[in-house]
């Protein structure tokens, strides 16, 4: 295990593929670790790509500063950390607030990030009121208090009857109280519209058509702030595709990858 000791918190990372390869970060969403992008480096090239994941602060393995967090908190760490190892352009896929802090880091940094995808996110997700009240059901019964309900959020119906939806749910309510509320706060103040608006890169869009997190419109009219972006939809999905359907998931990135960033290796 490969721990990255920053200013402000200690990342947990790890870095599978070629490691001379085009640099592909993955961004995690709210509540998951970096196992969340575990088939999806199995259906990509074992060469030509270098595939770097993290834990964001507050969640996986990573350390957990006290909040509240800003979303400029998680860019910063994210920058930080991919400059300490060594990372000066690279292609950035981020899922829910995983995707805001690629908008971020794409709007502060636009050499290193040369191509965005933009999964089940958005440029504003949900209102403050909702996160705090959020924020105030966990500081009174904990996550476990919400995990049927974030489930559903998550996932398609027939997806939330199987085995390994146990294994999200469980993923999900031993994330750290502090470090999910943490990054609730950071969503909450956060509306990336006028800098999304103004970032000028190749970026393609996913949404998951059963998505009610990150509702496909919402994905949509984020990806269409960028001219030239594309947005592609995977049925029978919903907050988390690169799970429910790791092949058509793959398949946009490998498209997006060869045709849109030009990387031959795909």
């Amino acid at each position: 295990m490969k721990i990255a000791k920053l200013s402000c918190v200690d990342l947990h990372w790890r870095d599978d593929g070629d490691p001379d390869g085009v640099p592909v970060v993955f961004a995690n969403s709210l509540g998951t670790d970096l196992r969340l992008w575990d088939k999806v480096i199995d259906r990509l090239p074992a060469w030509g790509l270098r595939l770097i994941r993290f834990d964001k602060r507050g969640h996986g393995l990573s350390s957990c500063p006290a909040s509240p967090y800003s979303l400029e908190d998680l860019a910063g760490d994210t920058e930080e950390f991919l400059e300490q190892i060594g990372v000066t352009s690279c292609l950035f896929v981020g899922l829910s607030i995983g995707g805001m802090i690629g908008q971020l880091l794409a709007a502060r940094r636009p050499q290193l990030v040369k191509g965005l995808v933009l999964s089940n996110t958005g440029a504003k997700m949900g209102e403050a009121a909702m996160w705090q009240d959020r924020i105030s059901r966990i500081r009174t019964g904990g996550i476990e208090s919400l995990g049927d309900a974030i489930l559903e959020r998550w996932f398609s119906a027939g997806f939330r009857q199987s085995g390994e939806a146990i294994a999200w749910r469980n993923m999900l309510t031993r994330t750290p109280a502090e470090g999910y509320i943490g990054c609730c706060e950071a969503i909450a103040g956060t509306d990336l519209t006028a800098l999304t608006s103004a970032l000028r890169l190749p970026v393609l869009g996913i949404g998951g058509s059963e998505d009610l997190a990150s509702p496909p419109d919402l994905v949509r009219a984020t990806t269409a702030l960028v001219p030239g972006s594309r947005y592609v939809e995977i049925e029978a999905a919903g907050h988390l595709p690169c799970v429910e359907q790791p092949d058509r998931f793959t398949g946009h990135l490998k498209t997006f990858f060869k045709e849109d960033l030009r990387v031959e290796t795909i």
